[in-house]
């Protein structure tokens, strides 16, 4: 990802400062694991002063690293080179109980479960704040009246809350499968080169995972099976999925011929080098474009599963991109959106001469059933209607003066819905007598 598009907070999860510290960190747990159970020959003291003493540099870790082709022996190599810097001459050196019966995946593995959490954990955070704030638009909007449209086509009236409202429903959702995802990607495995604990006790593992905050992987061959890793990848191509549902409907509405609601455009902003009077939905847009890179990269993360017997790295080069991308693209899509819907400009004016565009006739459904209600057949009520309404529609899509949808009906001698009723169907509120079901339940969405 860019720079400029990277939050510093999600960008240093994945960067080799803080996974060589979450290394380090594993491999002085380790050492103090084995310390506490006294089995092999470190003792407390020395646990000690490799908890002091570790450090590493990651320009000499790449130096190193340059040499050997190996990051983890680059990493183990520098971490040493600090752990028995200040030992004195003659004393046996502490560096020698790092990575004691552990294999390079114990590490590695483990370390990224941890990054993932890391990064989880600002996308639950993101996800909570902008369905938040959708939740607080719905009911700032719940009687703003719009016309709904279905096909793209307008169907019955709405109102625009309840677009608001809707997002912060999917938005609920994807922060549950957020917080399920975190949980299941929590795992650590320091169980040796298949997996058997052949050099390294069982404890070991327990002990980094707890103090981690992790759970040991009840059998994880020599690597953590990527099927964890797979489903967190599907939770956050569903969750950008949602992203994108959001943003293209900004993007519809801000269209010259709808223009019912807008992004923000700041001052000083330009939309276009040669039409100055543009006002492109450019941030929303960027975010449909991102949405894509985050739900190509889930099939990454599927294709990752399958590997050759009980371990193969076909699978680190291609989560090393897809997994950092993937998670600092949808960070930033969250950024964006929240920006943008906390300060999205609504047009209520234009969003009633919208509802008024087709000269009544969204009002067909509700005449249909009172002409139904009056005695005739279905198909004679449905006849009645249908062939008023292409009467209005022709002339609303010929631009041409013209009666009006209601107009036309009372000069149709086969109607026979009174005045009265008349008056009633063609309110757009009374569509809308059962909306307040809608907010009801509103107020019980929570995202905590």
């Amino acid at each position: 990802m860019i720079d400029r598009y990277t939050r510093p907070e999600m960008g240093h999860i994945f960067s080799l400062e803080n996974k060589y510290a979450i290394w380090q960190e594993i491999e002085v747990l380790a050492c103090e694991a084995h310390a506490e159970m006294g089995v092999i020959g470190i003792t407390k003291e020395e646990a000690a002063w490799i908890r002091e003493h570790a450090a590493f540099n990651k320009d000499e870790v790449d130096a190193i690293e340059a040499v050997t082709n190996h990051d983890v022996i680059a990493f183990l190599t520098n971490m040493g080179e600090y752990i028995d810097r200040d030992v004195p001459e003659g004393q046996p050196k502490p560096s020698r109980w790092v990575h004691f019966g552990m294999t390079s995946s114990d590490l590695g593995d483990t370390a990224l479960c941890y990054q993932l959490v890391q990064a989880t954990d600002i996308l639950i955070e993101d996800c909570r704040k902008l369905g938040e704030i959708c939740l607080r638009r719905a009911f700032e909007e719940r009687d703003t009246l719009c016309v709904g449209r279905t096909h793209g086509i307008h169907a019955e009236p709405m109102t625009f809350g309840m677009k608001f409202g809707s997002w912060a429903w999917e938005l609920k959702r994807d922060y549950d499968r957020l917080k399920d995802a975190r949980a299941n990607v929590a795992f650590g495995a320091i169980s040796g080169a298949v997996g058997t604990y052949s050099s390294i006790d069982p404890f070991v593992e327990e002990y980094v995972c707890e103090h981690l905050g992790l759970v040991h992987d009840p059998l994880s061959t020599q690597v953590i099976s990527r099927d964890h890793h797979a489903y967190l990848a599907g939770v956050l191509a569903t969750t950008a999925a949602t992203c994108e549902r959001i943003a293209t409907e900004i993007r519809n509405l801000q269209k010259t011929d709808t223009l019912e609601a807008e992004e923000p455009f700041k001052k000083g902003q330009k939309g276009s080098s040669a039409m100055p009077h543009k006002r492109n939905p450019i941030t929303m847009e960027k975010v449909c474009g991102l949405s894509r890179v985050v739900k190509a990269n889930a099939q990454v993360a599927f294709d990752n599963v399958a590997l050759w017997h009980e371990r193969d790295i076909s699978h680190s080069s291609a989560e090393r991109v897809a997994q950092a991308d993937s998670f600092i693209a949808l960070d930033h899509m969250f950024q964006c959106l929240i920006r943008v819907v906390d300060g999205l400009i609504l047009y209520p004016e234009q969003m009633k001469a919208n509802l008024n565009k087709t000269r009544g006739l969204i009002f067909s459904s509700k005449v249909l059933l009172a002409l139904v209600e009056t005695g005739i057949t279905r198909e004679e009520a449905y006849a009645i209607v249908q062939e008023n309404a292409m009467a209005t529609w022709r002339e609303v899509q010929q631009c041409v003066a013209g009666t009006t949808f209601r107009e036309k009906l009372e000069a149709d001698p086969r109607c026979t819905v009174s005045s009265e009723e008349l008056d009633r169907i063609f309110d757009p509120w009374s569509f809308l007598t059962r909306v307040d079901v809608v907010f009801d339940r509103l107020q019980q969405l929570s995202l905590d």
